[in-house]
């Protein structure tokens, strides 16, 4: 089956303690919790993979959720959506830093 998202929501999460197992763990499955929200058509949670070093490859971050919706008001819903607020709300003190790439099918 060939699933198609036009929209894709992708986030990389430094955390606090990057050496810590339990805080990255904990992260992750935090992350997932995200794929009960209704507009989330599919969710990817991933760690840095062990790949050739590159000038190119930045592997500094530490959790990475990538998001697929069908269309930008489901990426909206998402947004304000009360399983998202308390994901930032109970895992918000895990992380340092977070960058988020929003991406519309070209």
């Amino acid at each position: 089956m060939n699933k198609t998202y036009p929209v894709v929501h992708h986030v990389f999460f430094w955390l606090k303690n990057p050496n810590s197992k339990e805080d990255r763990d904990q992260l992750i499955n935090g992350v997932k919790t995200l794929s009960a929200i209704p507009t989330v058509r599919d969710i990817h949670v991933g760690i840095v993979a062990s790949t050739e070093k590159r000038d190119v490859v930045d592997n500094s971050w530490d959790v990475s959720e990538l998001m697929f919706f069908s269309d930008l008001e489901g990426q909206e819903t998402y947004q304000t959506h009360p399983i998202h607020l308390d994901f930032i709300k109970n895992y918000g003190h895990l992380w340092e830093k977070v960058l988020v790439y929003d991406i519309v099918q070209a």
